[in-house]
């Protein structure tokens, strides 16, 4: 299904399949409007993701207003570097509707650490959203999220869930 980029809607651009499982399982929410989200391909790494988003995103986020992007990347344990060089590549312009999101290490310690599959880590994650509550945000892997969290809740969350 198509989504109308006139109205508010969101993209998410994953790393790779793991993240993309993890956004899959999130659109398994029974609540969830799934004609304005749309996970897209695996970008195939994180650079990656920065480079498709500078290239592709970047203009059709200018052309379409009420788009949100979601960057969807492993931190690889190198969080307090990663985020400020992902963020320095998101133009003034669009800091509002952009949001980078991801485990610290990567999604398969996450999921051995919480004995869940991909899909159903980001089910868990949709109910925590859609319930305000904040139980899988808060592990050790996820909670460093907190501040983009916030940002989305106010961002995304009035047009995500019915």
């Amino acid at each position: 299904m198509s989504l109308n980029r006139y109205k508010p809607h969101v993209f998410v651009l994953p790393e790779d399949d793991a993240n993309r499982q993890i956004a899959n399982g999130f659109l398994l929410h029974p609540n969830l409007n799934a004609r304005v989200i749309q996970v897209l391909k695996a970008a195939g790494g994180w650079g990656d993701v920065v480079s498709k988003f500078a290239k592709d995103h970047v203009p059709e986020m200018r052309r379409y207003q009420e788009e949100r992007l979601i960057l969807l990347i492993d931190f690889d344990d190198q969080f307090e570097h990663r985020l400020p060089h992902v963020n320095s590549q998101i133009p003034d312009d669009l800091q509002e509707r952009v949001f980078v999101l991801g485990v610290l290490s990567e999604p398969e310690r996450l999921r051995s650490n919480m004995g869940k599959n991909f899909e159903e880590i980001g089910e868990a994650l949709a109910n925590n959203c859609a319930d305000n509550t904040n139980e899988l945000w808060e592990h050790e892997l996820l909670k460093h999220n907190k501040i983009e969290l916030e940002r989305i809740i106010s961002s995304v969350k009035p047009f995500l869930f019915t």
